[in-house]
């Protein structure tokens, strides 16, 4: 297994002594005040989560977008709406089985990509979120998600669908919902064919763990 401090944040602007939230109400009322990075001159809402805070599934995300902007909710655009058939189809429900979230809390303008200072600045709600919600299972949606959580620059295509240990939790790397819908195909080995593999995979491995019946 990878070990990794997950509260060293001495690499954070500024930051030598991280915040332990008591909660995530705590955590939220501290992101929706913090003003670290320029991200948050330009926003309408700050993009916490949404989803169930005892969800033993944790789907991260790069960053808000215009509708989740307008609304404070992350993963609710088209891309949100095509992620929640994703995981309604192995069962579950995005309010009651998932907790989602993403690596920046603020959009970035014109939906462009955080910059790593950006990604820094907010790397501490995230692990904090983590540590909190205590998922089992952590999916990594994109290769935003994938560099702000492992600092793996490898492309998504490369590494999607494969299980890594890391800081005691089960993660994933799959595709950005976007992704999927600029790549509309469902013809076997293409986006889509391997986005349902890989949920396949993700609802088997919880049900190893939720079950005890890993091998």
């Amino acid at each position: 297994m990878e070990q990794v401090n997950l509260f060293n944040f001495g690499d954070l602007a500024g930051d030598t002594t991280p915040t332990l939230f008591r909660d995530l109400a705590e955590l939220r009322a501290a992101a929706i005040a913090c003003q670290k990075c320029p991200l948050a001159v330009g926003r309408n809402h700050v993009v916490v989560e949404r989803g169930a805070p005892t969800a033993r599934v944790m789907i991260v995300g790069e960053g808000p977008g215009q509708t989740e902007d307008e609304t404070g909710l992350p993963f609710v655009g088209r891309a949100g709406q095509l992620l929640d058939k994703i995981i309604a189809s192995v069962g579950w429900d995005s309010s009651r089985d998932v907790y989602i979230c993403n690596v920046v809390k603020c959009r970035p303008p014109e939906n462009r990509v955080p910059t790593d200072e950006e990604s820094r600045s907010c790397r501490h709600f995230l692990l904090e979120q983590m540590r909190l919600v205590a998922p089992w299972i952590i999916l990594l949606a994109g290769a935003t998600a994938v560099r702000g959580v492992l600092g793996d620059k490898t492309g998504i295509t490369k590494i999607r669908g494969q299980w890594r240990q890391w800081q005691g939790y089960w993660v994933m790397p799959i595709f950005h919902p976007s992704y999927l819908l600029r790549n509309a195909s469902r013809e076997q080995g293409g986006p889509k064919w391997l986005m349902w593999q890989d949920i396949q995979a993700v609802k088997a491995k919880y049900e190893e763990l939720r079950t005890g019946t890993m091998s």
